[in-house]
């Protein structure tokens, strides 16, 4: 019958440690498979030491090569998307961008890229535009002031 306490670990589940420091016959004797003199030889030793292996936890951490740049880019609207939030006629302005949900910040401004089709006449204003927008948007009737 199992019962709590007969439970027993199953076979070659948990390993005796080696006795340590019983002689220089045992194979561990001597300096008790410490190595030689110094602080780790010691004991207690482990548990003082702060930053052991300290370059070698500072080599496995991804390192960001490159060069990363703090300027404020201007938030990117496809064709695809005026098309979708705004009627036909309509006048596209930053703020009206920023209101429609588009773009989440403006203070860098507003850049309409040539992703997607436009088929509505759309009179953008004070927004940034790719060459290949603008002649989308004047193709569609449109205008770019």
């Amino acid at each position: 019958m199992l019962t709590l306490q007969s439970l027993r670990p199953a076979k070659g589940a948990r390993k005796s440690m080696p006795r340590l420091g019983r002689g220089n016959a045992s194979g561990h004797g001597t300096y008790s498979s410490r190595g030689g003199k110094g602080q780790r030889a010691r004991s207690g030793s482990r548990a003082g030491l702060k930053r052991l292996g300290f370059k070698q936890t500072l080599q496995r951490i991804p390192k960001t090569g490159g060069f990363q740049s703090h300027r404020i880019k201007p938030a990117v609207v496809t064709l695809a998307e005026l098309g979708r939030a705004f009627d036909d006629g309509a006048v596209v302005s930053p703020e009206k961008i920023y209101k429609k949900g588009l773009a989440e910040g403006i203070r860098a401004g507003v850049k309409i890229v040539a992703t997607g089709t436009l088929k509505k006449k759309l009179t953008v204003r004070e927004c940034k535009v790719t060459a290949g927008a603008k002649a989308a948007i004047e193709a569609a009737g449109g205008s770019v002031a």
